[in-house]
């Protein structure tokens, strides 16, 4: 390459900053007007003015790059990170930061850069040892009490999963175990804080977070390492990395892929409505049981013969049943109320004199209503059962002999057999005489 020589002023090495920058930007457009250099897109940003800034780099060194809007119209391939590439322009130099940078006419795509590259054929090789099958994948628990968070415990990303949580059903237990989610170091710390809430057992779901970025900027994720402890965790995992259109090995690794850091803390609990509509809709199953197994059971009732025998057995089994159903409800009903006290009670103690106390003096208070009206129902419903049986007990008692002896009639009996000859008596024996009133002991005279 020719050689560059200065031309210094009569006073050599003073010069303004506006001066050297012009210097400079004279003697690189000299000799760098027109050049091809090849390199690696890295780090592209698309500001409103259309503009397309981005690095371009290699193993040792990396240079600024701008493509101006008017250029990027007609360009045949738009710039992406993680590309190798051929780019042509001239080098010059930005007055406002005195750096040198090159600008962009023209881009040619070399292939898959290394990032890529790496990225496809760790991907492959992951793929064929089985670590993204769908079959191996746990499902997130519905209702999570303990939710471990891996992230940077600075910037939105936390602050976001946080006031979503909160947002969504507060009272949940959060652990966050702080790493660098990018940078040197920042591969053992992501695994370390995945290993750690997989062997402390405390957490039922552990989300792994970090928001957008390059592909250099989110590739702590798409590290072999960070794939393998995912993995291997004994905890249902969720990857929350980068925005929507971001995909990494996490992501396949994972149990369940969130789009967004926000969108994870939506996806892995529900809402407090949520989970009460699913309650008045199991309360409202319930009832609808309970009304059919009376009707099933008044059928039954019905369908019986006006055998007094079988008939007093059927009314008495199923007033014990009554019974015994009504004591068992009220027993379990007692204990779950005075388990759900213990445990309010407990809360109550644990929040002080926080707002929380509110809310559960609330609960409180419904949860008594809801006993109230429970205890009422089944009364109702054991009244009815009862008076169901009145015309069943007047027709038996009609059917009954005592109403025959109301009418002057007598039965005899001897020796606890009732009489039905005179030749069962013989004269001297005793015979007992049951009347409508009460009984008469008589003896049996010679004929």
């Amino acid at each position: 390459m020719e050689q560059i020589a200065l031309s210094w002023g009569p006073e050599p090495g003073l010069y303004s900053v506006s001066e050297l920058t012009q210097a400079m930007r004279g003697l690189l457009s000299d000799h760098f007007s027109d050049i091809w250099v090849s390199g690696e897109i890295s780090g592209v940003r698309l500001p409103g003015s259309g503009h397309y800034y981005f690095t371009l780099k290699d193993e040792a060194a990396q240079l600024k790059c701008v493509c101006y809007r008017m250029t990027a119209r007609y360009l045949k391939f738009k710039p992406q990170d993680g590309i190798a590439v051929l780019v042509r322009g001239r080098i010059d130099v930005y007055d406002a930061r005195g750096e040198v940078q090159m600008i962009v006419d023209s881009i040619e795509p070399q292939g898959h850069g290394a990032l890529q590259l790496a990225f496809e054929q760790l991907k492959k090789k992951l793929a064929m040892e089985g670590l993204f099958e769908a079959s191996r994948k746990r499902p997130i628990p519905v209702m999570p009490e303990r939710i471990g968070i891996v992230t940077s415990p600075t910037g939105a990303v936390i602050r976001d999963i946080l006031h979503v949580l909160d947002r969504r059903f507060s009272g949940r237990h959060v652990r966050i175990y702080p790493v660098q989610v990018q940078g040197e170091g920042s591969v053992e710390q992501v695994s370390a804080g995945i290993d750690y809430f997989s062997r402390s057992g405390w957490a039922d779901v552990v989300i792994v977070a970090r928001g957008g970025g390059s592909l250099e900027d989110l590739w702590t994720f798409n590290e072999e390492r960070v794939a393998r402890a995912i993995f291997e965790s004994a905890v249902p995992v969720i990857s929350a990395v980068g925005h929507e259109t971001d995909f990494t090995i996490a992501d396949f690794v994972a149990d369940l892929r969130a789009p967004t850091p926000s969108a994870a803390a939506e996806m892995v609990i529900c809402t407090r409505q949520s989970l009460e509509d699913r309650l008045d809709g199991c309360e409202a199953k319930l009832r609808q049981a309970m009304r059919l197994e009376i009707a099933l059971l008044a059928r039954r009732l019905n369908a019986l013969t006006v055998d007094r025998a079988r008939l007093h057995r059927a009314i008495g089994k199923q007033m014990q049943r009554v019974d015994e159903m009504d004591y068992r409800l009220r027993e379990r009903w007692r204990e779950v109320v005075s388990e759900s006290r213990r445990a309010l009670d407990q809360l109550e103690s644990r929040l002080g004199l926080s707002n929380v106390r509110l809310k559960l003096a609330g609960r409180r208070r419904r949860l008594d209503a809801c006993e109230n009206a429970l205890i009422q129902s089944m009364e109702r419903q054991i009244s009815r059962a009862r008076q169901s049986l009145g015309p069943a007990e007047a027709h038996l008692r009609q059917l009954s002999p005592l109403k025959i002896l109301e009418r002057g009639y007598a039965i005899v009996e001897r020796d606890g057999k009732i009489l039905k000859s005179p030749a069962d008596a013989p004269a001297d024996s005793e015979i007992r005489v049951r009347l409508a009133g009460g009984d008469l002991q008589a003896k049996v005279l010679p004929r």
